[in-house]
């Protein structure tokens, strides 16, 4: 596995090079494990993310990631990090202007709004038990009081503001149940645990919205043991949107 990391604006970032690169590259951006330092990165460390990147490098793909400052929660620091990411990548490396772009759990955050920051450059989206709404995550987390108190001090952190204003920035803040996607989408949902379940309620409404809207969304429920598909899954899904440079 060939890869080297950088960083940019202080944070770690790496990049993953195929043995036989076809011209396009994967941008991913990673749930609250997700980490980059200057010699490893959970993509690399995790058995599963790391076969992940072994069957994307195998299909030709050249792929990057940034640490994007730990659990930033869709904050805009993070989503002008993960632009100024692409910029770079762009500048430096032989791959195709149009991206795809995979996202797992909290970094749906970022992903929904790079759908627009990004535009015509992304090419098709990929989530994976995303966080589609930051208000509906945290009022899940009130069952949880340890991961409640711990969620308000992450984002009283990444979005810069008092813990006592996080409640209230999150209220008035952007909603991504209102987003339509306009790029192709496919949501894979691994139905494992109460969590998965009560986010997958959320994305059962969201599918019937974007089907009445003509979106180009398909959503993929699966068993914890049909995970280890996704990855080829993807590699199909992507190559279905290259036949136009």
């Amino acid at each position: 596995m060939k890869s080297r990391s950088f960083k940019i604006d202080n944070e770690w970032n790496m990049i993953h090079y195929p043995a036989r690169p076809k011209g396009f590259g994967i941008l991913i951006i990673g749930d609250e494990r997700n980490f980059v330092d200057e010699r490893s990165s959970f993509w690399i460390q995790n058995e599963g993310r790391a076969a992940f990147i072994s069957t994307l490098e195998e299909a030709g793909y050249t792929i990057f990631y940034s640490n994007l400052y730990g659990r930033n929660w869709g904050s805009d620091a993070a989503v002008k990090l993960a632009k100024r990411l692409y910029e770079y990548i762009i500048r430096t490396e032989i791959i195709n202007r149009k991206i795809h772009l995979i996202a797992e759990g909290m970094g749906a955050l970022v992903a929904m709004k790079l759908l627009n920051e990004l535009g015509e450059n992304l090419r098709s989206v990929v989530l994976i038990n995303p966080v589609l709404s930051l208000k509906g995550h945290l009022a899940e987390e009130k069952e949880h009081v340890f991961f409640y108190k711990r969620m308000i001090k992450e984002l009283s952190h990444s979005y810069r503001v008092e813990k006592g204003q996080v409640i209230e920035m999150v209220d008035r803040g952007d909603d991504f149940r209102r987003i339509s996607p306009h790029i192709p989408m496919k949501i894979f949902h691994v139905l494992a645990g109460s969590r998965a379940y009560k986010q997958s309620e959320l994305l059962k409404k969201l599918a019937v919205r974007w089907k009445e809207e003509n979106a180009p969304v398909t959503v993929r429920y699966l068993v914890p043991e049909k995970k280890p598909q996704i990855p080829r899954d993807v590699v199909k899904f992507f190559g279905k949107h290259e036949t136009v440079l």
